[in-house]
């Protein structure tokens, strides 16, 4: 996984890839802008918008200590409109013995299009999403998923994916995500935060 996070911060150099920092909802939205999406979107929910609350709340991808669960990377191509994620399932995300629990797959799937999607078009939800699982991908190997914007029609954001080995020659997974713009007025520069700030150390 090193050596091809060191490839991938290579091709940084030139601008072409951007390392993205791991998501944080802080990173993104104040506790006000959180507690009006939820007033506005989940009326039942709104007390989820609570302070003490949402600063005790966990992001589902990295619950887990470090080498147990969701170790991952992502890289963004803003040529393209796509992105990159090196991931490594730890033995916390076994299914059958031996092997990433299809579960854990999909959650990969969906944090990397949602990645994706909240670089293309800003308060998204994920709406649908298709997954064909072909090969069984091993406990702790190494492989990249790829998320690629395919079009946009109004609040909607079509995307493909895929999972491969790292040498391109094995494909594990394809999956298609469909994606809604909650709120076609806010303007918050999403993708200008997640391309520019610093990731962490």
């Amino acid at each position: 996984m090193r050596l091809l996070f060191d490839q991938f911060m290579k091709k940084c150099e030139d601008g072409s890839w951007t390392l993205l920092p791991s998501f944080n909802y802080k990173l993104i939205y104040r506790d006000q802008d959180v507690s009006t999406l939820m007033n506005a979107y989940f009326p039942t929910a709104s007390e989820l918008g609570n302070k003490e609350k949402l600063s005790q709340a966990q992001l589902f991808g990295t619950n887990f200590k470090d080498g147990l669960g969701f170790e991952y990377v992502m890289f963004y191509n803003d040529v393209e409109q796509r992105i990159v994620c090196v991931f490594q399932g730890g033995p916390h995300l076994q299914g059958m013995p031996g092997f990433l629990h299809g579960g854990a797959i999909a959650t990969m799937i969906d944090i990397t299009l949602g990645m994706s999607a909240i670089i293309a078009g800003e308060i998204v939800m994920t709406a649908n999403l298709n997954i064909n699982f072909k090969r069984p991908i091993s406990l702790r190997s190494v492989v990249l998923i790829n998320s690629q914007l395919d079009k946009i029609e109004g609040r909607k954001l079509f995307f493909s994916s895929n999972i491969q080995s790292i040498d391109e020659k094995i494909l594990y997974t394809e999956a298609t995500g469909l994606f809604i713009k909650l709120d076609p007025e806010k303007k918050l520069d999403i993708k200008e935060l997640l391309v520019n700030s610093t990731p962490p150390a």
